[in-house]
């Protein structure tokens, strides 16, 4: 028998609550989400929290198909309204948007649903732990998907997340979460589970800022270097570098008769900006592949 809600206001309530009641089910989701569409409308943020909590318990429980029902129950664009609020809701709501974003049935969903827009808007926001879970959706998001990445770079995702870098250059896994998003958005990064570990750069170039971020192979017998540069060019203009290399270990190139030069890059940090500039205009381009060395630039107006 299919969950049914009433939906019931108190004229004598002065807080406006609501109430809902399962005609018949014992499935804490169902209710959850149905809870959510009807007090979404209002976004009575006392009475969604509860209910929130439920979803995002759920999602990250991996139960079967839970993303579908979140799909389907038409509450992401109540997320993104959420999202928008600025309310108490705000950082539970990302962190929620944040765990849908691994389920590829879900996040497909996020355009249509204002979502995509709205974590963007959101990185606008002073709020670093807020920053922290819109970031990581995003980063999620465009992992391995191009219709995402082309979506979020066409909407000024890259100027977001390097404002970010410039402004909190002490929070380290903030600055990881951006790093992971910009690489993922230029079509060249590692899955979460591959541990991939940050570190500032030495740059001898004034104005540039260097990270690189090693992500050791599975087999054993390399690892994956990843540097990303931002370099100012001009006042509030910036570059954004990204460059892979593939560096393998001397007892695989023994074990093959073979000697490789590892590449050495010089690397380290430089202080950071706490300016946050408005953002004008975004393009990218791409730079042509080799076998050994893979990179992308993207030219950022902040």
């Amino acid at each position: 028998m299919p969950l049914t809600y009433t939906y019931t206001r108190s004229r004598l309530d002065k807080r406006r609550s609501s109430r809902l009641q399962p005609f018949a089910s014992n499935d804490n989701l169902n209710y959850a989400l149905g809870a959510i569409r009807v007090l979404g409308i209002e976004l009575i943020e006392d009475e969604l929290k509860p209910h929130l909590n439920t979803v995002l318990t759920t999602i990250k429980e991996r139960k079967k198909g839970a993303a579908e029902q979140v799909l389907i129950s038409g509450i992401l664009p109540i997320l993104a309204l959420s999202l928008r609020t600025r309310g108490k809701l705000t950082l539970l709501t990302a962190k929620l948007v944040a765990e849908l974003a691994k389920e590829s049935v879900v996040r497909k969903g996020f355009g249509e649903a204002g979502l995509v827009t709205a974590l963007l808007f959101v990185l606008t926001r002073a709020d670093q732990e807020v920053l922290l879970h819109a970031a990581r959706a995003i980063s999620r998001m465009s992992y391995n998907s191009s219709i995402q990445q082309e979506q979020l770079l066409r909407q000024g995702a890259v100027p977001r997340l390097v404002a970010i870098l410039l402004r909190f250059p002490d929070n380290e896994a903030l600055e990881e979460v951006c790093l992971l998003a910009l690489c993922n958005l230029s079509d060249m990064g590692e899955a979460e589970e591959a541990g991939m570990v940050w570190e500032r750069g030495v740059s001898v170039r004034p104005g540039e800022t260097v990270f690189h971020g090693i992500s050791p192979h599975t087999c054993g017998f390399g690892s994956s270097v990843t540097l990303v540069r931002v370099s100012q060019w001009a006042p509030g203009q910036y570059a954004v570098s990204i460059e892979v290399f593939q560096r393998c270990s001397s007892s695989f190139w023994n074990l093959h008769g073979n000697k490789r030069t590892v590449r050495c890059f010089p690397l380290a940090g430089l202080g950071g900006c706490s300016n946050l500039y408005k953002v004008v205009k975004h393009s990218a381009r791409t730079v042509p592949r080799t076998q050994s060395l893979r990179t992308r630039v993207f030219h950022t107006l902040l």
